[in-house]
C-alpha cells in the first residue's frame, strides 16, 4: 500500500458543469454529480467534502500538500462569461487549498499542457477553460499502440476526438469554439444528451397492424441518453441516483417509463421489447453522429489513425461508432487497462499523474 506521505503529495480535481471528478494519480478516484449551474455557491463546500473524504480514507486526516485542477465548468450558464467562470471556479479551488492545514499549493492545468499558479490561470482564463481533454489526451497517448492515434473520450455530456502524433496531442482546435467547429468536440454523451437531440421519431408497435412503425416524439426532455444505455446494458443501474430527466431512479424500468413519455405513451402500454427497440434506434443515431465526427477529424488531419484509445465511461457508444466506421486498428480501452473508475475520472487522474511527474 502507498505510504500516507506519498498519498498526501498531490490531489487533483476536474471541475465540470455536471460532475466533479477527483483523483490522486495512484488509483484512488471519485466522481460525483454536481449541477454547477444550479448551485455555484456550494462549489467550495463540495470540493472541501471530497478532500476531507480522501484525507480520512488515506492519510489519517492529513490534507494534501498540493492541489491541481482542470477547469471545465466555466461554460455553465450561472456565469456571464468563460472568463468569470474560470475566475470563480479558481477562487473556489483557492479557498479549499487555503483551508488545508497547512495551506496547500494550488496549480491549474492549461491547454498548452502546463500547470501554473492560480493567479496565472486567473490571468489567462481562456487557456485554463475546458482544459481537461488535453490532459486525457496525454494519458491516452501513453497507452496508444502507435505514434499516430486518436483518443476518443466519451463522458456523460460530450465526446472528445483528439489526434495524437509522436505520442503528443495534435489538435486543430484548442478552445471549445474551435474544437466544436473542427469536429474534435461533439456535444453528445452517454448520460445527459436529450433523446430529442438524437432522433425525431422512434419505432413503436402499439397493436395492429403488425410491424414496426416510426412515430414522432415530443420535443421535451422526458428522457436522456442515460436511459438509452441503461436499457441496452451499456451503463449499470444505479437505483440511488436521481440524476435523470424526471428525477426518478436510474434503473432499466425507470428508463422504459421515460422513453414511453417521449412518445406520449402510457408506460403500461410500452413493453420491454418496445423500449429496447427504441433505445437501439437512439443508440444507432448517436453512433452515426460520433462516427461522422471521427471520420471528419481524420479527413481534416489528412491521415487515418493506426491505433485508437477509448476513454471515459462511454466506450459502449465509442464501440458502436467504430463498428460503423469499419476501421480495423489496434484499440486500447482505458477502462479495461486502468479500471472503469479511473477511466471515468481520467482528466483528474491524468493531471494528478502529470503533477507527480509520472506522465509525459
Amino acid at each position: 500500500m502507498d505510504q500516507p506521505d506519498e498519498r498526501m503529495s498531490v490531489f487533483a480535481f476536474d471541475v465540470g458543469g455536471a460532475n466533479i471528478k477527483a483523483a490522486d494519480g495512484l488509483g484512488w478516484t471519485r466522481s460525483v454529480p454536481f449541477a454547477l449551474w444550479q448551485r455555484p455557491e456550494e462549489l467550495t463546500a463540495a470540493l472541501t467534502c471530497m478532500v476531507a473524504e480522501y484525507a480520512q480514507q488515506w492519510t489519517g486526516g492529513k490534507t494534501p500538500r498540493r492541489i491541481v485542477a482542470t477547469i471545465t465548468g466555466e461554460i455553465a450558464d450561472c456565469y456571464p462569461s468563460r472568463r468569470v467562470g474560470v475566475e470563480r471556479i479558481t477562487a473556489a479551488l483557492a479557498a479549499v487549498a487555503a483551508a488545508s492545514d497547512p495551506p496547500a499549493g494550488l496549480s491549474v492545468y492549461l491547454v498548452d499542457g502546463s500547470l501554473v499558479p492560480a493567479a496565472v490561470a486567473a490571468g489567462r482564463p481562456l487557456d485554463a477553460a475546458a482544459s481537461n481533454w488535453h490532459a486525457v489526451a496525454r494519458l491516452g497517448a501513453a497507452h496508444a499502440a502507435s505514434d499516430r492515434a486518436f483518443v476518443v473520450d466519451i463522458g456523460s455530456t460530450t465526446t472528445d476526438i483528439i489526434p495524437i502524433l509522436a505520442r503528443r496531442p495534435a489538435p486543430r482546435g484548442l478552445d471549445d469554439v474551435g474544437r466544436l467547429a473542427t469536429g474534435e468536440l461533439v456535444y453528445t454523451g452517454v448520460e445527459r444528451t436529450p433523446v430529442a437531440a438524437l432522433v425525431r421519431s422512434l419505432p413503436w408497435v402499439a397493436g395492429p397492424p403488425a410491424g414496426p412503425r416510426l412515430r414522432p416524439i415530443a420535443s421535451e426532455r422526458y428522457a436522456d441518453s442515460r436511459d438509452v444505455w441503461l436499457l441496452l446494458g451499456g451503463l449499470p443501474e444505479d437505483p440511488g441516483s436521481r440524476d435523470t430527466a424526471d428525477g426518478g431512479p436510474a434503473t432499466r424500468d425507470g428508463a422504459r417509463v421515460r422513453l414511453a413519455r417521449m412518445l406520449l405513451a402510457d408506460p403500461d402500454d410500452f413493453s420491454w421489447a418496445a423500449a429496447e427497440a427504441a433505445a437501439d434506434w437512439c443508440a444507432a443515431a448517436q453512433g452515426r453522429l460520433v462516427a461522422r465526427a471521427v471520420a471528419r477529424v481524420a479527413k481534416a488531419c489528412g491521415w487515418r489513425p493506426t491505433s485508437l484509445v477509448l476513454s471515459g465511461h462511454g466506450d459502449c457508444l465509442a464501440r458502436r461508432a467504430l463498428t460503423r466506421l469499419g476501421w480495423e486498428v489496434p484499440t486500447v480501452v482505458l477502462s479495461d487497462i486502468l479500471g472503469p473508475d479511473i477511466s471515468r475520472a481520467a482528466p483528474a487522474h491524468a493531471v494528478a499523474m502529470i503533477a507527480r511527474g509520472m506522465l509525459a
